[in-house]
């Protein structure tokens, strides 16, 4: 017993020295573990919100436009969210999260591309401050989800149903989309040939809208306003003429073929070394049976329209081919691109032939007219009265007019915008209102929600709340007005039961949205928050960036 009390006696205090030298050095690696992990998130979280802050000054409809110069030298102006940051040259791989956010937006819901960073940037704020009093990541994203999930249930309530047959409502929705745009000065005509279109292709079900049936046709004359919807087929290229063949067919059947009424070439590195003029002579007349039977064989179908596929081998016709078409009447467009395949065959119900021996009268397309139209020095062939089956998806296609490049290829993108926005509602048939009221509104409940949550819990999801008024407070710093007495007024509205009550740009002052036939349609909504949520609590969990090689 005395040996043990005295190796006790020895032992007791080194060991407990030596495990205390332990829990130091363990101690020391968790803190350096956590610095390295505080400095990462602080690097992520400030790289988002810089990219945030770029596009923040372009939200709402007085938003200020982003003048973006391409590394070719041409310059886009614009102001919509997803294509100022797919220009921009983001190297920080946090940074590219909100790129790739603004996408998901534009992908699912088409617009709010703008808002979504922007409110992604506002709760990365939040959660900066969250963490900085020493509140744990996993906690501050649980609590945000719990934000998100009421949030839902929030705007669940203060929608209201949308009736597709009712086309005023979905012009409405069309048109608060686009007078946040460079062309909102067009809104009136562009927001009912959104609806018209995306309706036309959604079919009598109504079940839902593939906007790759809807082909637009960018033509540089004209204004905006010579824009028009066209329910048939439009193709950027012209007749060929060369043999003063026709640039007008009526009752048309149309073969869309992939082969080419040229002579057979050699294989890139034979030759033919011709000697004589008989020779030639005897090539030449080849050439022409060779041609001539192949229009006879088109002919014999009954085709009076071909269109053909561009060829990087061959020519896709000769003069002398123009000129056998043009005896018999047939009417022929060059050029048509690989990727437009698709898109004429399922809008003229034909058969891509690949083969002269595949041709026959089955695989034609039908249609009451083919013609050549000219604007100034611009062509299109537009083919109108196309018979299709009932099955098949129906496709219809835009003649979109502008002055400049520039102002055509931001048509465009508001054009889709709008049409996005049809899409949603004929997907999610709920609209709310504009003008940042559902933000305040889902803020407000949040806020009340979050003094009956317990400890952090509560003050996690009063940051969430807090963090989406930055929409209502951008909309009217961006419009000109004092952002705190404007937000101040709205917050007590809607604490006091009205919920319909937004940021009336144009009169400058806090006004009933609904009213002012400013709505938007739910899933826009809906998308834009769930998806900046579920990027902020992606962004939390991350604690260390590793590089490789």
């Amino acid at each position: 017993s005395g040996w043990v009390s005295g190796r006790i006696g020895m032992d007791g205090p080194a060991s407990v020295a030596a495990g205390n030298g332990m829990s130091k050095e363990g101690d020391g690696f968790l803190s350096r573990v956590s610095e390295r992990a505080k400095a990462t998130r602080l690097g992520n979280i400030t790289a988002a919100r810089s990219v945030a802050d770029a596009v923040r000054t372009s939200l709402g409809p007085r938003g200020m436009d982003k003048m973006v110069q391409t590394e070719t030298g041409d310059v886009l102006v614009t102001n919509d969210g997803a294509t100022i940051l797919e220009k921009m040259n983001v190297q920080h791989p946090a940074a590219k999260t909100l790129v790739q956010l603004s996408k998901a937006q534009d992908i699912e819901a088409g617009d709010g591309t703008t808002s979504v960073v922007v409110i992604c940037g506002a709760l990365l704020e939040a959660s900066l401050e969250l963490l900085e009093i020493g509140i744990h990541p996993t906690i501050i994203s649980e609590c945000f989800q719990i934000g998100l999930d009421k949030s839902m249930g929030v705007l669940e309530s203060m929608s209201s149903p949308v009736d597709l047959e009712n086309r005023e409502e979905l012009v409405r929705a069309a048109s608060t989309s686009l007078n946040s745009k460079v062309v909102a000065q067009h809104a009136s005509l562009l927001a009912p040939l959104s609806v018209d279109a995306v309706l036309s292709i959604a079919g009598d079900e109504r079940q839902g809208a593939d906007l790759r049936n809807i082909r637009i046709v960018k033509k540089l004359a004209g204004t905006v306003d010579e824009t028009e919807l066209i329910p048939g087929l439009l193709l950027n290229q012209s007749a060929e003429s060369g043999a003063s063949g026709p640039t007008r067919i009526e009752k048309a059947k149309i073969a869309l073929i992939q082969f080419q009424l040229s002579p057979p070439k050699t294989d890139m590195e034979n030759s033919v070394v011709v000697q004589d003029y008989a020779a030639m002579d005897r090539i030449l007349k080849e050439e022409r049976t060779y041609i001539l039977q192949l229009v006879k064989k088109i002919k014999a179908t009954g085709a009076n329209v071909l269109l053909i596929q561009k060829s990087i081998l061959r020519d896709a016709v000769t003069d002398l081919s123009l000129h056998f078409l043009a005896k018999v009447k047939i009417m022929a467009v060059t050029d048509i691109e690989r990727d437009e395949i698709e898109f004429i065959s399922k809008t003229l119900d034909c058969v891509p032939i690949a083969s002269p021996e595949a041709l026959s009268a089955d695989k034609l397309g039908k249609a009451e007219l083919v013609e050549e139209v000219s604007f100034g020095t611009e062509k299109v062939i537009k083919v109108t009265g196309v018979s299709t089956s009932p099955d098949k998806p129906k496709t219809v296609s835009v003649l979109l007019r502008g002055s400049s490049q520039m102002v055509l290829d931001e048509a465009e993108r508001s054009i889709h915008d709008a049409m996005c926005v049809v899409r949603c509602l004929v997907k999610k048939r709920a609209m709310i209102p504009g003008g940042a009221a559902p933000e305040m509104e889902v803020s407000v409940q949040l806020a009340k929600l979050a003094k009956q949550l317990p400890g952090h819990q509560g003050f996690c999801v009063g940051k969430y709340a807090k963090a989406l008024e930055v929409v209502p407070y951008t909309l009217a710093e961006n419009a000109g007005l004092n952002p705190i007495e404007i937000v101040t007024e709205l917050r007590k509205l809607h604490a006091e039961g009205f919920q319909r009550y937004g940021i009336n740009v144009k009169k400058g002052t806090v006004t009933d949205i609904g009213e002012e036939q400013v709505v938007m349609p739910l899933l826009v909504f809906t998308s834009a928050l769930s998806l900046a949520t579920e990027a902020v609590r992606m962004i939390l969990k991350i604690d260390d960036i590793v590089m490789t090689r």
